[in-house]
């Protein structure tokens, strides 16, 4: 039986709309698959909390420092010659006065001796001529009183007080004779001593340049030489470091300071500042710096410190405590940061500042505690808007 002419219609419509929703569907299922494809994509990225606690604003130096003793002496006898006798070697502790090396000097020893027994023949000299002397002071005494008594004439007694006199003369040159004596043991001493090198105060033997039977030069003017012995005093230390002369205006004696060294990373030794060059180093025209000096609290905690390391120091200017701070390396240029927002997008804010130093910024205005910062700005990707993955462990600013 045909179907009537009035239903064809009603179904082929039906049929009509069942195909439009599914190609609606596939569509929809083919944009949602493009914009899935093309959708961007979280990027990792590193956050600190914004805390509470110190920040400072310090001055760095602008090239490493190095620890110095505070005496150090690079020795070398005055006289060239032969090393006779080595006493020390690199590493020894000596003590103030002692002999560290000798030179061969037997003939400036010989020279001495001789200067010794010439001093005791003047001095026998001065006991035979001033014997002379006052017996001839007393034959004239006598010879005067014989002229009052009229037993002797006046030319008699003239010749004894010229002979008295003449016999004092002599009396007083060999006590000059001593004296000249005494002088040429001091000078032959003095010609002695400077073939001895002795260690001007307590310290350790740094470097030793030289052997037994080598010969030793004495440094020409203008012309430096290296050093028979390097004598260290490591019982007093500190730092000496550049900094740049735009901050040299900020520092003030004793202010406080931090010390850190290549060999010790991690570890901060406290000090305090101890002197400011009065003059700028212009070894560059571009790099002008002014050399500061900082010694260690604790000299006790520096004993075991080498002369010679590297160093760096930050000297504080000013600090406020209990502050909002951030990590210095979240701050991106005009005082904005990057935070991730509840939707897990990254958003930029603008921050009002304080106190700033490398490694924390205060933060007056734009955040509160506990917000998350973005400090891994390098990475490729990181931007306002788009959505963040935070990295699972989270690096927390450390306390100071």
């Amino acid at each position: 039986m045909d179907m009537p002419i009035s239903r064809r219609p009603k179904a082929q419509s039906g049929r009509l709309a069942v195909r439009l929703t599914i190609v609606l569907i596939v569509v929809a299922a083919a944009a949602a698959g493009v914009w899935y494809a093309t959708r961007p994509k979280p990027v990792l990225v590193a956050v600190a909390e914004a805390d509470v606690g110190r920040v400072e604003m310090t001055v760095a130096n602008t090239r490493a420092g190095s620890v110095s003793a505070c005496r150090r002496a690079k020795l070398a006898p005055p006289a060239g010659g032969r090393i006779e006798k080595l006493a020390v070697r690199e590493g020894d502790r000596v003590a103030k006065g002692q002999v560290l090396l000798t030179l061969w000097n037997l003939d400036l020893s010989a020279r001495e001796q001789v200067a010794r027994e010439q001093l005791g023949s003047a001095k026998a000299r001065v006991r035979e001529a001033c014997e002379l002397a006052s017996a001839a002071a007393g034959e004239a005494r006598r010879a005067r009183e014989l002229m009052a008594q009229n037993f002797i004439s006046k030319e008699r007694v003239e010749r004894t007080d010229a002979e008295a006199a003449s016999r004092q003369a002599g009396c007083d040159s060999a006590h000059a004779q001593v004296l000249e004596a005494d002088a040429r043991i001091e000078a032959a001493r003095a010609d002695t001593d400077r073939t001895v090198l002795r260690a001007p105060f307590a310290g350790i033997v740094a470097e030793v340049n030289g052997e037994l039977g080598e010969y030793l030069t004495p440094s020409p003017p203008g012309i430096p030489t290296l050093p028979a012995v390097d004598l260290i005093d490591d019982s007093c230390i500190y730092v000496s470091a550049p900094i740049d002369e735009v901050d040299a205006a900020q520092l003030k004696v004793p202010m406080a300071g931090r010390i850190t060294l290549d060999a010790y990373r991690g570890k901060h030794f406290s000090g305090k500042l101890r002197r400011i060059a009065p003059y700028v180093l212009a070894l560059e025209k571009q790099a002008r710096t002014v050399e500061v000096e900082v010694e260690f609290d604790n000299p006790g905690e520096a004993k075991h410190l080498l002369v010679g390391y590297s160093a760096d120091i930050e000297i504080v200017v000013t600090g406020r405590d209990n502050v909002v701070r951030i990590p210095t390396p979240a701050l991106m240029p005009g005082n904005r940061v990057l935070l991730v927002d509840s939707g897990g997008r990254l958003e930029s804010r603008a921050l009002e500042t304080g106190l700033s130093n490398w490694e924390f910024t205060e933060v007056k205005k734009g955040l509160e505690r506990g917000d998350r910062v973005v400090t891994s700005l390098e990475r490729e990707g990181v931007k306002a808007g788009v959505p963040a993955t935070v990295e699972h462990k989270e690096a927390k600013a450390r306390p100071q």
